[in-house]
């Protein structure tokens, strides 16, 4: 098993290493890539980034206790992510283009000409202070893997994903970060594949899996017991809580610094391709695993349905097959938690720094500064990950997704409006969490819809003000002057 581990999570590392053999030694190369990935490895990049250790720990623990209900979470999340990307992702890549900025809080600081001081480091401060707990949550469900399958401490398994995160970035930066992805939405992809089909098939099949979670109570209902409004309604209310969570992806400047990278804006359906494919693909067989662990794990309701995952593919499996499903959990983990280190990075190194100390020194120091922060977080920090991840997730998309899809729509805010729907946002997402009302809806649908609200108020009363005071409106010239 630890053979098998060993042996994958080499090649990633491998991989990583060699993508130094293509850095500029630029700032540019290592936020951005020079602005020259394929559209399969931007698409390949983004979804592994996206399907983290949240997926493998927290998904499937989360589906564990939920039921079959939990496909609600899947349906609403990849339908707003696809609205996203219809909204934004190409105009993202067009101001990152247009605007020569390195990190995401650059180009909305930026997008409208002059730069918004104010807005890029208030964004930059909400990167670095929920990135960084984020971070911490990828490295955290490293360490339950190895919990979970060889009964190390878990602040080992969180070293070892933070020691390999550190050394590939520092090597290659980005582009080290976009490589290494490419070969973890494989790893991820099979390990999951292949434990979901043992799992069915030692049940007798499909139809048997089915009989026997059927007998699990209320374990096939397709609505919680627990939703706000009982019946279809309120699980409608679910779903569009959770297609706010997709949606979210807009706030997310370690996913949105990928389709920055894009060599051409016109490659992005075709990254979008890969990106949905794979998506809906490991979201279902994530679910589909998480629902099966009930039947081989009942007793694990008790203590922690995160740990789902490695203890059934060590029920299920070969030693060396289970090294590879924790490959894979490795793979997700890292995944994200490198790309989440590096908008910290860059947040730091280029939007509160000043221009004259942004030599690249001094972005791989901040890199492994926040890799040191990120594993004091996994360590010390709350033991679930899937709470962890939500809440960075939410107050994130609350900040930036309002402001994107703004300028995405041709807005233009001046800079105390844009600065008022960056701090609105996630002040009603976590008085939403506050009150414990993300049990029913979650936390980041509030909290954008009050930045967009607070867009379309602070616009009318800029509107009804120019138009009540005489001396706001531009005087009108004579026909002479005008000609």
């Amino acid at each position: 098993m630890l053979i098998s581990f060993l042996f994958f999570m080499l090649v990633v590392l491998g991989v990583g290493l060699a993508s130094a053999l293509r850095s500029r030694g630029t700032n540019d190369d290592y936020y951005l890539a020079s602005r020259s990935v394929s559209p399969a490895l931007v698409g390949l990049s983004a979804v592994a980034t996206n399907n983290s250790g949240y997926m493998f720990i927290g998904v499937i623990g989360f589906t564990y206790t939920t039921g079959l209900a939990a496909i609600w979470l899947m349906v609403g999340w990849i339908l707003g992510d696809f609205l996203a990307s219809l909204v934004a992702h190409r105009k993202l890549r067009e101001a990152a283009e247009r605007t020569q900025q390195l990190s995401f809080a650059g180009v909305l600081s930026c997008w409208l000409g002059p730069e918004q001081r104010s807005v890029r480091t208030i964004a930059a401060l909400l990167t670095i202070a929920f990135l960084g707990a984020y971070a911490g949550a990828q490295i955290s469900a490293g360490g339950k893997a190895l919990h979970a399958l060889f009964g190390w401490q878990l602040h080992t398994g969180a070293m070892l994903v933070a020691v390999l995160v550190a050394t590939y970035c520092l090597a290659g930066g980005i582009r080290a970060s976009i490589w290494t992805d490419a070969i973890q939405s494989f790893i991820m992809l099979v390990s999951m594949g292949l434990l979901l089909i043992t799992a069915i098939d030692r049940l007798g099949g499909v139809d048997a899996a089915i009989v026997r979670l059927d007998s699990v109570p209320n374990y096939l209902n397709w609505f919680p017991p627990d939703l706000i409004v009982p019946g279809a309604t309120g699980m409608g209310l679910f779903v569009l809580g959770w297609l706010f969570a997709g949606l979210s992806v807009l706030g997310q400047p370690h996913i949105m610094i990928r389709f920055m990278a894009l060599e051409q804006p016109s490659g992005l359906s075709q990254a979008r391709v890969w990106y949905y494919s794979f998506f809906l693909l490991f979201y279902s067989m994530a679910t589909a695993v998480g629902l099966l662990s009930r039947i081989y794990l009942p007793e694990l309701g008790n203590l922690d349905p995160e740990l789902a995952l490695p203890q059934m593919a060590q029920m299920l499996l070969s030693p060396a097959l289970v090294g590879l499903i924790l490959a894979g959990i490795f793979a997700a983990t890292m995944s994200t938690a490198d790309s989440l280190l590096l908008s910290c990075s860059s947040a730091l190194t280029h939007d509160l720094a000043p221009v004259a100390s942004r030599a690249l020194w001094k972005s791989k120091l901040a890199t492994l500064m926040f890799t040191a922060m990120a594993l004091v977080i996994a360590i010390t920090g709350p033991t679930s990950v899937f709470t962890l991840v939500i809440l960075a997730w939410s107050t994130l998309a609350s900040a930036f997704a309002p402001l994107l899809i703004v300028y995405a729509l041709k807005g233009r805010p001046p800079e105390l409006l844009a600065l008022t729907m960056m701090i609105t946002g996630p002040l009603v997402a976590l008085t939403w969490r506050y009150f414990d009302l993300h049990q029913h809806i979650y936390e980041g649908m509030p909290g954008i819809l009050a930045g967009l609200l607070t867009f379309c108020v602070g616009t009318y009363l800029t509107t009804a003000i120019a138009h009540s005071d005489p001396t706001a409106r531009p005087k009108r010239l004579p026909s002479k002057q005008r000609a």
